[in-house]
């Protein structure tokens, strides 16, 4: 946590929420009216949904209530790009100064945004919300704490301690960080990169009620994976140490006589590995990276670069 926020209050916030949607039909109609409820005398208010390439009716039921508030915007992705590009593409198109960001299954209930604002106000520029009370299976609990650990403690990666996807930001820090247009996305450790003034809030979590949870063990454990990997150089360092002790080691079994071919065996592979995390370092950095979204539908103006061969309306 920041303990240096610069002076400067949010005056008259004007408010984007960044909604990003993945076969969230049946949550839709309440998200808009739990956030118009509870947001709506916040100065001016944008409700701004991105479609991450649902397949059932959830881009359907946000054009109809586009088309009856004008402060409903949407864009709807070409195909599913994940959590990251979902929310990447609501914070480059978002028309006000700050952005919300909240998740349509609602278990972050959107009177809690009234915290983050309030703490913005001390001058902030991002403020993420800790749940208090956690209303998660117990596996899903573990791996966070053991992923925040891991980040924090064990490769030295500064990310906001129990920080969530709930969180307020100054539209121009998030457009920044979108437009980096890094390898290995990972918007919690970027932030803090770029600016000292962040802190969190403890916020009220709620279960799920509609729909099932679109987060996979396989999504969790790469997205974790770009995170280790693309903001800590210590698993390439400990890599090249293992080889640099463990080959001599090795050979020393193997000229003792104690298990020659499982010291050469252990050589090899400490070597192999070394050279192959190197190897994939080197080019990883040297690879043209692909669009980290593409738009098929938008109800806002969308930049060239992003719009595939579709319609804005």
């Amino acid at each position: 946590m920041n303990e240096h926020p610069l002076p400067v209050p949010p005056d008259g916030l004007a408010l984007t929420v960044v909604v990003p949607c993945l076969n969230e039909a049946d949550n839709i109609p309440d998200t808009y009216r739990e956030i118009a409820d509870a947001l709506g005398d916040q100065g001016e208010l944008e409700i701004l949904f991105v479609d991450d390439g649902s397949t059932d009716d959830t881009l359907a039921r946000i054009r109809v209530i586009a088309e009856s508030d004008n402060r409903v915007s949407f864009i709807s992705l070409s195909r599913n790009f994940g959590v990251e590009a979902a929310f990447s593409a609501g914070y480059r198109y978002a028309r006000n100064p700050w952005v919300l960001h909240l998740d349509a299954d609602l278990q972050f209930p959107p009177t809690e945004a009234k915290r983050l604002i309030e703490r913005a106000a001390d001058g902030y520029d991002a403020v993420f919300g800790i749940r208090v009370d956690r209303k998660d299976p117990w596996p899903r609990r573990t791996a966070s704490i053991v992923h925040d650990w891991l980040a924090r403690r064990l490769l030295g990666i500064e990310i906001p301690p129990r920080a969530t996807t709930f969180r307020l930001v100054r539209t121009e820090i998030a457009r920044r960080i979108v437009d980096l247009r890094l390898g290995t996305p990972y918007f919690l450790a970027t932030l803090p990169r770029l600016t000292r003034a962040w802190t969190t809030v403890p916020t009220a979590h709620r279960p799920r009620v509609h729909g099932s949870s679109k987060v996979t063990v396989r999504g969790l454990a790469r997205h974790s994976l770009d995170l280790f990997f693309g903001f800590s150089s210590r698993p390439i360092s400990a890599a090249v140490w293992a080889g640099l002790i463990g080959l001599p080691v090795a050979l020393l079994a193997g000229i003792t006589g104690s298990a020659l071919l499982f010291g050469l065996a252990l050589a090899a592979a400490l070597f192999g590995l070394t050279m192959m995390a190197r190897t994939l370092l080197h080019i990883s950095r040297g690879q043209a990276r692909p669009p980290l979204f593409l738009v098929r539908e938008a109800n806002v103006p969308v930049d060239s670069a992003d719009l595939l061969a579709g319609r804005l309306t």
